[in-house]
């Protein structure tokens, strides 16, 4: 399938008249489809060239779950994704184009495992299409796709489930419940972090295209810019145009544990400072990164530095809560307990393995039940991180509505909420 401009109306046009068609047939709004128990779910995988090969690698580990499609617009990669989901029968397609997916209708979910430009847009085709949806973090690559993707997960009724999968660990399920509980007593601070030991991306220079390569279709509804050597498959996270930089990258899990263990949603005020410090290349995003979230009775701090790997508490990543009565930390999938005077009380280990969160995604197919990284939720940690992105490229602090993490009164922010589509590719609901 060509990737136009008028090949994506044409599709969108075409799936949500059958949804409205259907529901108006049916004389009620479109429902849930529950799965039977021994139904197997038929996944379709775009983007297995990294993130994805590891999800087709844990979704085939899952009985319930069939791997019925493996779509790349990079040709390379689909041979790399079907070899990942070993020996299961049948065998996967490949396919370039994901719409595809979209178009059979034996196939019951999307995983999405694209860069971030990609997933609020293949989020809202495929709920429009009547698949349910497993998108990699960040939810969205700005907050106004978001809202359209927590939109289109509610309109057409859909499981989406975004891949913060701390959620479903059980040792961060348990410390979650103990902070609630008060096993540190009154928590009013929270910390990540995430330091890495990233080299230059570089000069880049104009080249052709590779001929393995879709450059329009990886594009997608990001406006036409030219190829450049520098760009896939990874850099592209730190070009505003079509990544979110360390924030969207990494921030995303701490942030959603920090908000998670806080009981908060939306930020009244963010504050972020930083830049682009270790090499003078063409990276836009900061390297260095601190950024503040106050939520009026509760603060979060976040903390990347991409070039220096030591990181607070001991650890390159985590997450930490600070109250009256002691500390908690999180690290991978392990939290230690700490009292008022430093003391180590004692640490928890578990597994750091998917499968507790793609299994809830299936199972979520079944019951009906919104997941344990609902697209809500998912959207509101990584409104987090956008936030933080969009102070530090104006260079001020950010007011907000605290109850719907809307700007309030800055109209040059206010341009950043969203961005411009190629023609044709505007998300809508």
């Amino acid at each position: 399938m060509k990737s136009t401009p008028l090949s994506r109306r044409a599709f969108l046009c075409r799936h949500t008249a059958l949804a409205a068609g259907a529901a108006a047939f049916a004389g009620l709004a479109p429902s849930l489809s529950v799965l039977g128990a021994n139904d197997r779910v038929r996944l379709g995988f775009m983007g297995v060239n990294g993130r994805g090969s590891d999800l087709v690698r844990g979704f085939a580990a899952l009985p319930q779950a069939e791997i019925a499609y493996i779509c790349d617009v990079d040709e390379r990669a689909i041979a790399k994704g079907i070899a990942a989901a070993g020996d299961r029968q049948p065998a996967p397609r490949g396919a370039k184009d994901f719409r595809r997916v979209l178009d059979d209708r034996a196939v019951d979910a999307l995983v999405i495992a694209t860069p971030d430009h990609w997933h609020a847009p293949a989020t809202i085709l495929a709920c429009a299409a009547g698949k349910h949806v497993y998108c990699e973090k960040p939810a969205s690559h700005n907050p106004h796709e978001g809202e359209l993707a927590v939109a289109a997960a509610r309109k057409f009724d859909r499981v989406v489930q975004i891949g913060t999968q701390r959620r479903s660990m059980p040792t961060s399920i348990e410390a979650i419940a103990r902070l609630r509980a008060g096993v540190i007593g009154r928590v009013r601070f929270a910390r990540g972090w995430y330091n890495n030991t990233r080299g230059s991306i570089g000069q880049g220079k104009p080249v052709p295209v590779p001929a393995w390569l879709d450059w329009e279709l990886w594009q997608g509804p990001a406006p036409e810019r030219p190829f450049r050597d520098n760009i896939v498959h990874y850099n592209w996270h730190w070009f505003w145009h079509w990544g979110t930089g360390e924030s969207g990258n990494n921030a995303v899990h701490a942030l959603d544990l920090c908000r998670w263990g806080l009981g908060v949603e939306f930020s009244r005020r963010v504050t972020s400072g930083g830049g682009r410090y270790y090499f003078h290349d063409d990276q836009e995003t900061p390297d260095t990164n601190v950024v503040t979230f106050d939520f009026g009775d509760a603060m979060i701090t976040w903390e990347g530095r991409s070039c220096q790997r030591h990181g607070f508490e001991s650890s390159m990543f985590g997450a930490a809560f600070y109250g009256d009565q002691g500390t908690m930390v999180l690290d991978g999938a392990s939290y230690t307990l700490f009292d008022t005077q430093d003391k180590p009380l004692g640490k928890v280990s578990g597994s750091g393995s998917d499968a507790p969160h793609l299994q809830n995604f299936l199972d979520c197919l079944r019951t009906g039940r919104r997941p344990n990284a609902d697209i809500a939720e998912g959207y509101k940690s990584t409104l987090l991180c956008l936030l933080g992105n969009i102070a530090w490229r104006v260079g001020r602090t950010l007011n907000c509505d605290p109850r719907t993490g809307k700007l309030l009164g800055d109209k040059g922010a206010a341009r950043l909420w969203r961005r411009s589509y190629r023609p044709g590719w505007e998300p809508k609901v």
